[in-house]
C-alpha cells in the first residue's frame, strides 16, 4: 500500500495517551528579558505555552496598565497573550512542517511590549516536532529491468522516501520484504538523509523467474512508528554487463534567486561501456528532497538540469537533488547535485511601529523614548544590513535596542513657543546593490508647559486724563502677550493695591481682569492729585502661575474749574478799606495793586485784570496783567472824594472764569474830609443792617423755619471750610499778600504817613469829633463803625462803604 504525500496540508494521526505525552511546556531560560519556551506542534488553540507573568517577573496589574501585546513581524499570529492573566496561549495550530520546513531547531520569536514605561521582552517559542506525517514515496511502483547477467554483488538504487518530520520522527530505516536474490543496503547522505541499494546476492535467472515483486517499506522512529510501502516490481533482461558511470560523484551549480523559468543549471553526465541499446542512458531525479522536483528539471536524453519555476532565496537557500542514470538494461549509478542560491536584493525593509507616543510634553529631559520600531529585511547579509535614519535637522536621533528594534530618542530640550509640532520621517535602507529603503512618517505635538510669563508690550505706560472725568469711564488699556498656549496662556490683569496720597489705588481706578482696561473709580481733581502712579501684574493661568508687572503714570490734566480768587484788596464784612489818592497825584500815580490767584494750573491760571466799573472811568486804569491801579490823568479839585471801582479779574481757560472785587478810593488830602464823607455812610447802614437782621428774624421766628437756617449756616462754614483747605493745599506759587496795615517803604502809596484818631460819640450823633496823633507810614484808612477793635476784628466786620450789592461778584 502507498501513501500520497502532502506537502501544504499534512495528517495529525496522534492517540490521546501519546498526545499527553508530548504536551509539555517548560522555560529554558529568562536572560534580559528573554525567555524561551518549548512546545509539541498540533497543540490545540488556547493550549497553555507559559506564564510571562511570572517568568518575567510582571505583575498582572502592570500587565494591564502596559496595555501589554505581542508584536511581531510575521503575517500569522500563532500565539495569544491574555494580559489578565499573564499567560501565553496557543492561538492558532502550529504545523512545525510548514512553518520550518528541514530547518532545526524550529523556533518563533515575537516580542512582548509593555508601555507608561515602555517595556520590550523578546519570546522564543520552540516547537518540538511530533510524528505527524509517514514516510512517502513519490512513486507507487518502482520498476527495474536487470540482465540476468548481473553479477552477484551488484547495487540497484532505489527511489528514497520523503518524511518531512525530524529528529527520531523522520525516516530512520528500510526494510525488504524477504527474497533468496536481493538484500536491502541502507546508506546515508552527508546531510542525513538516509536511501536504500539493492544488492544482488544470488544470480538471476531470466528463464526461471522472468519477473519477481518486492516490496520496500521505510519505517519512521516515532511512537507508534509511522511507515510508507512502494512495490518494486523487477524485469529480468538479457545480459548487460556494463552499468553507467557519473563522471562526477558530485555536481555543484549555482543559481541566482528569482531567476527567469528555463535558466541553465549544470549538465550531469554517466557513460556506459556498452553499445547499443545497452549503452543508451537515460537521466532521472531521485530522492528529491522538499519541493526540490517542483523546482528544476533535467533532460532524460542530455542530462541539463533547468530552473522551472521560481527561486526565492528567502525560503530555500539549497538545493541537493540525487540524480540516477540508468541504462537500457537496468544498470544505474547515482551522484548528487547540490545547488546554491545566490541572494539578490528583492526585499526592500519593512518598518514596523511597535509604541509611539504622538504628545510629548515641552519639558521631557533628552534622551526621551518618543517609538519603540521594528525593521526586518528578508535579504541576507549585506542585502539585509539595515540602516535607519531621520533628517539631520531634527532634533531626533535613533538608537538600536534589541536585534531588528530600534528606539526614537529626544536630543535636544523641546520649545512648544518655538516649534509646536514635529513631521518625522523614519528611512531604512538596506547595503544591497542597488539599495533598497523604506520610509515612515510620525507626527509629533509638542505640549505646552507654562514656562513663559506674560510680557507687557512696554515696561512703562503713561496715559492721561482731563480732570472731573466721569466715573467709570476707560481710561487706558495695557495689553500682554504670553507665548504658551490654551490655559497657560490666558492672561489676567490686576492692579497692586498700593496707596496714593493716603489712600488705596483701588479707591481711584479699577482694572478689567480680562481686557486689561483701566478705568476710574471716581472723578479726579488737579488741585488735589496731579498724577497716579501704580503697578499693573498681567498673570497666566498655568499651575504655578506666572506674572510680570508694569508701571502705569496716569497724568491728570486740568480743567478750568476754578474761579480766579482775589488776595487783595480784603473784602471784610464789617469795616470800610479805602485807598487815599492826594490831589497833587501825577499821571500814573500807584494808587493800590489787585492780587488773586487761580488755583488752576497753565494757561487756565493766567489772570488779566480790567476796569469794569469806575465812579470816573477817565481818572484810573488797571494794569493788564499786573493789576495795578493808577491814574491816568491829574487829580483835580472837581474829582469826588468818594471814588469807586469794579475791577474784573478772569483767567485764561476755555471756558474763562471770572471773579470782581471793588476798590473804594477817598480823593482826599485830609483826613477830616475822608472821614466826615465815609461817617455818614456807616451810620446808615448800621441802621439798615439791624433793620434787615430784626425782619429776618420775626420772618423765621413765624415760619417755624430756624433749623432750616441752621441748616444752611452749617453748610455755608462746611463750604467755606473746603475752601480754604483746598487754597491750603494747592502748589501754587507765591503772590505776595497785601494786608491792610501794609506799608509801603517806597514812598510811592497814596498816604506817606499812618495817621491815629480818637473818636468822640454821642447817641444819634451824625458827626464825630477827632484828634490826630503823631505821623506814621501807613497809606490805607480803616474806619470802624464802633470805633474800637484791633485790625483781626476790624476785618471780620462789615465795610462801612459796601453797597446794597456785595463788593465781591464771582462770575463765570
Amino acid at each position: 500500500m502507498g501513501i500520497q504525500q502532502q506537502p501544504f496540508r499534512k495528517r495529525l494521526r496522534c492517540e490521546t495517551t501519546t498526545w499527553l505525552l508530548f504536551v509539555f511546556v517548560f522555560m529554558i531560560s529568562t536572560i534580559r528579558g528573554q525567555i524561551r519556551y518549548s512546545v509539541p506542534e498540533e497543540m490545540k488553540e488556547g493550549s497553555l505555552i507559559g506564564n510571562v507573568a511570572q517568568d518575567l517577573g510582571l505583575d498582572l496589574r502592570r500587565l494591564r496598565s502596559g496595555r501589554a501585546r505581542i508584536v511581531s513581524g510575521e503575517t500569522s499570529q500563532y500565539t495569544e497573550l491574555k494580559a489578565d492573566k499573564g499567560i501565553l496561549v496557543v492561538k492558532e495550530r502550529i504545523d512545525r512542517e510548514e512553518l520550518c520546513g528541514d530547518v532545526m531547531p524550529c523556533s518563533l520569536s515575537f516580542e512582548i511590549i509593555l508601555e507608561n514605561p515602555i517595556e520590550l521582552h523578546r519570546v522564543t517559542v520552540e516547537i518540538l516536532d511530533i510524528n505527524d506525517h509517514a514516510p512517502t514515496f513519490k512513486s507507487k511502483v518502482i520498476n527495474l529491468e536487470i540482465s540476468e547477467s548481473a553479477t552477484v554483488g551488484s547495487h540497484f538504487d532505489l527511489e528514497s522516501a520523503y518524511d518531512p518530520d525530524s529528529g527520531i520522527h523522520s525516516l530512520q530505516n528500510y526494510v525488504l520484504s524477504p527474497d533468496d536474490n536481493f538484500v536491502l543496503k541502507q546508506l546515508s547522505n552527508a546531510d542525513g538523509v538516509r536511501f536504500a541499494v539493492m544488492i544482488l546476492q544470488k544470480p538471476l535467472d531470466r528463464e526461471l523467474n522472468p519477473h519477481l515483486s518486492l516490496k520496500l517499506i521505510a519505517v519512521d522512529g516515532g511512537t507508534p512508528r509511522r511507515s510508507g510501502t512502494v512495490n518494486i516490481e523487477i524485469t529480468v533482461l538479457d545480459v548487460n554487463d556494463n552499468p553507467p558511470v557519473f563522471n562526477q560523484s558530485l555536481y555543484k551549480a549555482t543559481v541566482a534567486e528569482n531567476a527567469p523559468i528555463g535558466t541553465y543549471i549544470t549538465t550531469v553526465n554517466a557513460s556506459d561501456a556498452d553499445s547499443g541499446s545497452n549503452g543508451l542512458v537515460s537521466y532521472t531525479f531521485s530522492n528529491v528532497k522538499g519541493k526540490s522536483a517542483e523546482k528544476f528539471e533535467i533532460d532524460s536524453s542530455s542530462g541539463k538540469i533547468t530552473v522551472v519555476d521560481n527561486i526565492d532565496f528567502e525560503k530555500d537557500k539549497k538545493y541537493e537533488i540525487r540524480v540516477i542514470a540508468k541504462d537500457q538494461g537496468g544498470l544505474s549509478d547515482a551522484t548528487k547535485v547540490v545547488v546554491e542560491v545566490l541572494d539578490i536584493n528583492d526585499n526592500a525593509p519593512l518598518i514596523s511601529i511597535m509604541s509611539f507616543s504622538s504628545i510629548i510634553s515641552e519639558d521631557v529631559s533628552p534622551g526621551t523614548t518618543i517609538a519603540v520600531f521594528n525593521v526586518k529585511d528578508a535579504d541576507s547579509e549585506r542585502n539585509g544590513h539595515i540602516t535607519c535614519s531621520i533628517d539631520s535637522n531634527l532634533p531626533f536621533k535613533i538608537q538600536s535596542s534589541l536585534t531588528d528594534y530600534y528606539n526614537l530618542l529626544s536630543d535636544v530640550a523641546f520649545d512648544r513657543e518655538t516649534k509646536p509640532e514635529y513631521n518625522i520621517t523614519i528611512t531604512a535602507t538596506d547595503s544591497g546593490s542597488p539599495t533598497l529603503s523604506a520610509q515612515t512618517n510620525l507626527h509629533l505635538k509638542i505640549s505646552d508647559v507654562n514656562d513663559n510669563s506674560p510680557l507687557f508690550t512696554k515696561p512703562k505706560y503713561s496715559a492721561y486724563v482731563v480732570e472731573n472725568n466721569v466715573p467709570g469711564g476707560s481710561i487706558f488699556t495695557v495689553s500682554a502677550r504670553d507665548h504658551d498656549w490654551n490655559q497657560n496662556a490666558r492672561i489676567s490683569y490686576f492692579i497692586d493695591d498700593d496707596e496714593v496720597s493716603g489712600s488705596s489705588v483701588s479707591s481711584f481706578v479699577s482694572i478689567n481682569s480680562e481686557t486689561g482696561v483701566i478705568h476710574a473709580v471716581r472723578s479726579f481733581d488737579y488741585e488735589q492729585i496731579k498724577q497716579l502712579k501704580l503697578k499693573v501684574k498681567a498673570q497666566d493661568g498655568g499651575s504655578p502661575p506666572l506674572s510680570s508687572n508694569a508701571s502705569v503714570i496716569i497724568f491728570i490734566q486740568d480743567q478750568n474749574d476754578n474761579h480766579p480768587q482775589v488776595l487783595y484788596p480784603v473784602q471784610s464784612g464789617g469795616s470800610l478799606v479805602a485807598e487815599m489818592v492826594p490831589r497833587s497825584a501825577d499821571v500814573g500815580y500807584l494808587v493800590t495793586k489787585v492780587v488773586a490767584i487761580d488755583v488752576d494750573s497753565g494757561q487756565n491760571a493766567w489772570l488779566s485784570y480790567k476796569l469794569q466799573k469806575a465812579t470816573d472811568r477817565a481818572l484810573f486804569e488797571v494794569g493788564l496783567q499786573n493789576g495795578e491801579i493808577r491814574t491816568i490823568r491829574q487829580v483835580t479839585d472837581k474829582d469826588a472824594v468818594k471814588q469807586r471801582l469794579t475791577v474784573i479779574v478772569e483767567d485764561n481757560g476755555q471756558p474763562s472764569r471770572s471773579a470782581t472785587v471793588v476798590v473804594n478810593v477817598a480823593v482826599a488830602d485830609s483826613f477830616p474830609e475822608v472821614l466826615s464823607e465815609f461817617t455818614e455812610l456807616t451810620h446808615d447802614k448800621e441802621y439798615n443792617d439791624n433793620l434787615t437782621f430784626y425782619l429776618v428774624l420775626a420772618l423765621a421766628v413765624v415760619s417755624f423755619l430756624f433749623i432750616t437756617c441752621l441748616v444752611v449756616i452749617i453748610s455755608v462754614k462746611i463750604y467755606r471750610w473746603r475752601q480754604s483747605r483746598i487754597l491750603y493745599h494747592s502748589n501754587l506759587p507765591v503772590i505776595p499778600y497785601y494786608p491792610p496795615r501794609y506799608s509801603d517803604t517806597l514812598g510811592t502809596g497814596t498816604l506817606p504817613h499812618v495817621y491815629n484818631y480818637e473818636v468822640c460819640r454821642t447817641t444819634d450823633s451824625r458827626k464825630s469829633d477827632c484828634k490826630f496823633d503823631r505821623a506814621g507810614s501807613q497809606n490805607v484808612l480803616i474806619m470802624d463803625p464802633s470805633s474800637t477793635g484791633t485790625m483781626q476784628r476790624i476785618q471780620s466786620e462789615k465795610s462801612i462803604l459796601d453797597e446794597p450789592d456785595s463788593p465781591l461778584e464771582v462770575r463765570s
